[in-house]
């Protein structure tokens, strides 16, 4: 079947049907992690921004609705890098959804889209994709995007141009491990590449009109249950109402080109609590806590026109814990506030407990969205938001976030392990009012923490003076493997003494979920033996993935 143009009924389609591919395909693209533990999480990263960005499509049925125009293929393409903005999950997840995101500005003004509007605009994603990283890495996601579509003719249909693009993408694929020694060195592929493929593997099949029904359950959403009974004649407003929308901003209205959005933002923070803003082309996506919706939504149409509009009263939201924080706003905003990430009930735990106003559930195999962070922000009553990201794969969601939140002057940290933010939080001057300072000094304090992990192998591999084998337990700190053995507990003391534990003050001890405590308790027994000058600290932090966390200092 020869297709032409490319409408937005098809597009949204062909959206779907690659979150089904890369739905079959996410194990083998997690698989390829390039480190020999399972910490390997691109395909769930991408399969969940992806899905986020499908969730925010508008319903199929609707966009010709009732004899009115159906929507244009830029406003669809646009409304679903919008949702892929908020959902985006590691490093892999935003330069995803900054890829569609650079697509949908290439399709700009476009209704519907021939070889050539669309070619124009997959070379607009690969600019926004490189755009999205400070430091350009050859043989990853990005090059593979950017060589299949500069190995893509743009003559010819719609079908003839997809299947260049995916034989040029898996060339590139193919040869990644050219361009990274990492990858060769594993016998791996890019993960990020090969998702990216899965998902323009699916959207090929949609557009030759394959499509599976697994479809059906990407655009299912459950109606939430709402407990009426919490909000009754006899109650009063105490909370407030969530209002939530999408303006578009129209030319008959204000001046596009030269139009300060931050107008906008200065009026909501005014007016209400909890603002969460940010501006993409000519639509502005809005949170707001207030007890006046209809003033805000007057103020607003002075601008533009909604798209969408939510207004809940959030004595009917769920979280009764959060409308009881929200309350408390009414107080002047304390000086500094904290987020970070753990996963582990007892990690969790640690982190409140030195001081952190939200923990967001998450690590390396579970990565927060940028919509956690903003949500978290949106929870927090103060001026400066610290952010406590705690690995490298999570800070370019919690960087995104800190670029579209309003409420707040967010400052990411550039904790990189559980360690780093422990002691970061720790070592906050909370009576300091130079944030500048604050920032400074927890970043020298966190560059003095070393942070090892243990867990057990899913593949061999050779480290720096040690061969791993499948199954063992590896000890390592970043991605250098510092210890390895059939048995955890040596694995535990080879790490130690690798980190350089006789020189250092403190040591912390986190075990896992998997460890049971007195094992736990006769490896502090003899590394207490082995150091005796340095303080050890055991704590059952009950984190999945990783036997034991040792941080020194």
């Amino acid at each position: 079947m020869q297709i032409n143009e490319l409408d937005s009924l098809a597009f949204a389609s062909m959206l779907r049907q690659g979150a089904v591919q890369l739905g079959k395909d996410k194990k083998v693209v997690n698989d390829l992690n390039v480190f020999p533990i399972p910490d390997g999480d691109t395909g769930d990263n991408m399969l969940m921004t992806l899905k986020a960005g499908c969730a925010s499509l508008p319903a199929s049925d609707s966009q010709s609705r009732g004899g009115k125009t159906k929507l244009s293929l830029y406003e669809v393409a646009q409304a679903a890098s919008s949702g892929m903005l908020l959902g985006a999950r590691g490093n892999s997840g935003v330069i995803l959804s900054r890829i569609f995101a650079g697509l949908a500005k290439g399709l700009q003004g476009v209704v519907e889209a021939g070889t050539t509007a669309l070619a124009k605009a997959m070379q607009a994603a690969v600019d926004e994709a490189y755009k999205s990283v400070p430091v350009p890495v050859e043989g990853t996601i990005i090059t593979v995007l950017r060589e299949g579509v500069a190995g893509t003719d743009a003559c010819g249909d719609l079908n003839q141009y997809f299947e260049t693009l995916l034989e040029a993408m898996q060339t590139s694929l193919d040869h990644t491990p050219e361009l990274l020694p990492v990858l060769k060195d594993a016998g791996v592929v890019d993960s990020g590449g090969a998702g990216l493929l899965s998902i323009f593997r699916g959207m090929n099949d949609a557009l030759n009109g394959i499509v599976s029904e697994e479809e059906v359950a990407l655009t299912t959403v459950a109606a939430p249950t709402i407990e009426l009974d919490k909000f009754n004649e006899n109650s009063t407003l105490e909370f407030g109402y969530c209002t939530e929308f999408l303006l578009r901003l129209m030319r008959s209205k204000v001046d596009l080109d030269s139009f300060d959005e931050n107008v906008v933002f200065n009026y909501l923070n005014k007016v209400g609590e909890s603002v969460v803003a940010f501006r993409e082309g000519t639509i502005i996506k809005v949170h707001v806590h207030t007890f006046t919706p209809g003033a805000i939504l007057n103020e607003m149409q002075k601008y533009g026109e909604f798209l969408t509009i939510k207004i809940e009263n959030m004595a009917l939201q769920h979280h009764q814990s959060a409308n009881q924080d929200n309350a408390s706003f009414k107080t002047p905003p304390k000086k500094y506030g904290v987020v970070t990430v753990a996963t582990g009930e007892g990690l969790i735990n640690a982190f409140r407990e030195i001081g952190a106003d939200e923990v967001i559930a998450g690590g390396q195999t579970m990565n927060p969205s940028t919509q956690d962070f903003m949500d978290a922000f949106a929870r927090i009553h103060a001026q400066h938001i610290l952010v406590f990201p705690n690995n490298k794969n999570i800070k370019m969601a919690a960087d995104q976030a800190a670029d579209l939140y309003k409420g707040a002057d967010i400052h990411v940290l550039p904790s990189a392990t559980i360690g780093e933010g422990y002691y970061g939080i720790g070592s906050i001057d909370r009576d300091n009012a130079n944030v500048e300072e604050v920032v400074a000094s927890v970043t020298e304090i966190m560059q003095q923490v070393v942070t090892g992990m243990v867990s057990t192998a899913i593949r061999d591999a050779e480290g720096d003076q040690v061969s791993v084998r499948t199954g063992d337990y590896v000890g390592y700190s970043g991605k250098q493997i510092l210890s390895d053995s059939p048995d955890r507990e040596t694995a535990a003391k080879g790490l130690i003494e690798r980190l350089g534990a006789a020189s250092r003050d403190v040591m912390l001890v986190f075990f896992g979920e998997q460890v049971p405590q007195n094992e736990a308790e006769s490896l502090v027994a003899d590394l207490q033996t082995q150091y005796k000058n340095l303080e050890i600290m055991l704590n059952n932090g009950a984190q999945p993935v990783y036997d034991y966390i040792i941080v020194c200092i």
